[in-house]
């Protein structure tokens, strides 16, 4: 396990915002599909299945801030902006693609435990 520079637990830990970013909805799904190469708004739109305009525009907002994603405006018209991750933004590939691996690996049983608590319900 990672030992944290600092505790992420408090509520006062500088590390806390980029752990909610990261952990956000829409936030592994965007990355997820930046890995492969800059995309423009509307073709990454149109790989997330279900996200509304101003949930994307805030989840690539929070990123560009944060400094994970890379907006480029390219001077044409009409204008043409891309997306992409930064060099630290690529270090969340890894991450990433355990997390889907564990996400596959454990679907069913997952799945099989929420219809036995939903029965008892």
């Amino acid at each position: 396990m990672h030992l944290s520079k600092t505790n992420p637990y408090s509520a006062a830990c500088p590390g806390r915002p980029l752990i909610d970013l990261i952990g956000a909805k829409w936030t592994i799904l965007v990355v997820g599909c930046l890995t492969r190469g800059a995309l423009r708004y509307h073709e990454l739109a149109g790989q997330l299945d279900g996200v509304t305009p101003k949930a994307l525009t805030q989840t690539l907002r929070q990123l560009e801030r944060n400094g994970l994603v890379r907006r480029t405006v390219h001077p044409v018209v009409p204008p043409h902006v891309e997306y992409e991750l930064t060099p630290t933004g690529h270090t969340l590939r890894e991450p990433l693609e355990a997390l889907l691996g564990w996400t596959d690996d454990n679907i069913e049983v997952c799945l099989a435990a929420q219809r036995g608590y939903d029965s008892e319900g």
